[in-house]
């Protein structure tokens, strides 16, 4: 396993009680990292923090909720310090449906976590990171934000969005030592699924060229990298995780 080494920083990790938020963090600590998880499952954050141990903390916080973000943000500061590593990996799913049956408000509500949410996130932490002239952040996207995936216009569409925000950021960042960049990665084998039926997992990963769903651990590896100090140039861009189904 390729080591970096992250020790002096502390990364926020949203969606960090579970799936690809806690193999990044888990990544992290062993690589000498403070970690601040944030989720909105309050008994998974308490869960996982204990997993993880001496260098973890946690806030509970709905990012969709801005005050409540704003919040999270200067209690985990007065805990652990600045933060010079955000990823943001909290998002939804939503249930399968064609577009013109698809439930109003939950269309709503996914664009609230996955687009506002990561927007929210971004607007706490980059001000410090500007000040500081130093940052690395990490947006989850999905192979869905490229390619479109039917039955999920939604997701589809908020996903497209945050890649959208990465590259803006990205270039409005780049004069300062900030890269910001997010991963498009195909399905993983995390609890998202369990939104999923049994017909629409199987759909997904007849789609995947390697024939198997991301391992956490892979995303977790490629990110690692992308929050290190080595990663001091590539800015506003995408990163494949697709098993190889992402044809640009």
């Amino acid at each position: 396993m390729n080591s970096y080494d992250l020790s002096g920083q502390h990364a926020v990790v949203t969606g960090g009680a579970q799936g690809l938020g806690f193999a990044m963090a888990r990544r992290f600590v062993e690589s000498g990292a403070k970690v601040t998880l944030w989720d909105v499952n309050e008994a998974l954050l308490s869960e996982s923090v204990s997993v993880l141990c001496a260098n973890a903390r946690s806030v509970a916080v709905d990012i969709a909720d801005y005050s409540a973000v704003e919040a999270a943000h200067r209690e985990s500061e007065e805990r652990q310090g600045p933060v010079s590593i955000l990823v943001n990996s909290a998002g939804i799913a939503g249930p399968a449906a064609p577009l013109d049956v698809y439930d109003v408000e939950m269309f709503k509500k996914i664009i609230d976590i996955n687009v506002h949410g990561t927007f929210h996130v971004n607007r706490v932490c980059v001000p410090g990171m500007k000040e500081r002239n130093y940052g690395r952040i990490v947006n989850i996207a999905s192979i869905a934000g490229k390619e479109g995936n039917p039955n999920a216009s939604a997701y589809s569409a908020s996903k497209a969005a945050v890649i959208g925000m990465t590259k803006s950021l990205g270039k409005e960042l780049a004069g300062f030592d900030i890269a910001v960049n997010c991963i498009t990665p195909a399905t993983a084998q995390t609890r998202i699924l369990e939104q999923l039926s049994d017909e629409f997992i199987e759909y997904m990963r007849s789609k995947i060229p390697r024939g198997r769903f991301l391992k956490v651990e892979e995303a977790a590896a490629m990110v690692t990298w992308l929050v290190s100090a080595e990663n001091s140039f590539t800015t506003g861009a995408v990163f494949d995780l697709s098993g190889g189904r992402a044809t640009y």
